[in-house]
């Protein structure tokens, strides 16, 4: 069962935040951001181009045009392949661990899992940036010399900035499959 709920990110950009319930202990929660849009980029290649033809214009030299098109294809590639996000997701499985993938617009694909065992908590954190408050999602990870402490904070959708209410979703249902996770030993 997938359902898909519309929200804002923190500079008002809209996403989408995808949550798939797998079974009762497994949930996968993508937040999409937009797609990459054809109309700017071709707006950015052509000031590009058109500057690059003046400068050809003023100097006749052929040099600035080929380097113009190399550069601005080398930035596309660079640009497309390991900046622009257009997808984090994050699946939750309570018995393995935590897999957190980042897609990129080329295709490529980051992906980082987490062991359950290592998992303290998922909290919801606030920080200061640019003079506002933003919330962004983190994994604790268990200091493993002190099992009170903790060693690591793993902040999560760092590309797609999602706001609180999309953020109180995801913690919500991670925090569903920890606490199930805490009392199947008990129970058992």
């Amino acid at each position: 069962m997938a359902e898909e709920r519309r929200f804002l990110s923190a500079s008002g950009v809209p996403i989408a935040l995808r949550r798939r319930q797998h079974s009762a202990s497994c949930r996968e929660l993508a937040v999409r951001g937009p797609r990459l849009q054809l109309r700017s980029l071709s707006a950015a290649t052509s000031a590009v181009w058109l500057a690059a033809y003046g400068l050809f214009a003023l100097s006749e030299n052929s040099m600035v045009l080929s380097a113009a098109i190399f550069i601005t294809l080398i930035g596309l590639i660079i640009y497309l392949h390991f900046v622009k996000i257009d997808q984090e997701s994050l699946l939750v499985i309570g018995s393995l661990g935590i897999q957190v993938t980042s897609s990129y617009a080329s295709g490529k694909e980051s992906t980082t899992f987490i062991e359950m065992g290592q998992v303290k908590d998922v909290v919801i954190n606030e920080a200061i940036h640019m003079q506002k408050v933003i919330y962004y999602l983190c994994i604790l990870l268990q200091d493993p010399e002190d099992p009170q402490g903790i060693s690591e904070v793993v902040p999560l959708f760092q590309s797609s900035k999602p706001r609180l209410d999309c953020l109180i979703e995801v913690y919500k249902s991670c925090q569903e499959i920890l606490e199930q996770r805490k009392t199947a030993p008990q129970s058992s």
